[in-house]
């Protein structure tokens, strides 16, 4: 009778545990996303760990096993890093229509636009200034840097700022046509405005 081969129990215990991986990556960002919903309503100095841990639905010692402390977890969350690579992720022809769709998409499907944080820099002091000086260098310079042309600076400002001002008007001031509109809509009238900022003159 011929013997039924098995894995080794030595190469069973080396898999690596990807479940319990992803579940630390999901509890990382739904983390990130408490301590950004509560950056864009409240001032650095009120928000509690206790309550980003509540709004994530897990244990505050989780939150601190994670990112360390207040002070880290914040600068993850001042970062534009992340945001800007979605924000600018299309060919410079196309990138105008896809930072509109970006814009309506992230209010549509996740309930904010996380490049729209920089509208609350004043409730935040001395943490304002670090979320300013991140937005400059993380998104209006990086998109500057892919311009043609002259004044790329100003032309990336001018982008930005009227995307934000999309932002501003879907998320806060709540717009009741433009948040009945479908997307594609949206971006076919407001994308070819924030082209012709990107485009050489």
């Amino acid at each position: 009778m011929s013997a039924v081969s098995t894995p080794s129990d030595a190469s069973a215990a080396t898999d690596p545990p990807a479940p319990a991986r992803r579940d630390a990556e999901a509890t990382k960002a739904a983390i990130l996303r408490a301590a950004r919903y509560f950056l864009a309503r409240q001032a650095h100095a009120d928000i509690t760990l206790k309550a980003v841990a509540e709004r994530a639905g897990v244990s505050a010692p989780l939150v601190l096993k994670y990112f360390g402390n207040k002070d880290a977890l914040f600068a993850r969350v001042m970062s534009f890093e992340e945001d800007a690579d979605a924000l600018l992720d299309a060919p410079l022809a196309e990138l105008g229509s896809h930072m509109v769709r970006h814009v309506v998409a992230s209010q549509r499907e996740r309930g904010a636009d996380p490049v729209l944080r920089i509208a609350f820099a004043p409730l935040h002091g001395d943490h304002g200034d670090i979320l300013r000086a991140n937005f400059r260098t993380q998104v209006t310079e990086r998109l500057a840097a892919r311009l043609i042309g002259p004044d790329p600076g100003i032309r990336a400002e001018l982008a930005v700022a009227t995307v934000l001002g999309l932002g501003v008007m879907f998320g806060i001031a709540r717009g009741s046509e433009l948040r009945a509109a479908p997307i594609e809509q949206i971006v076919d009238r407001y994308g070819p405005t924030v082209q012709a900022h990107l485009d050489s003159p």
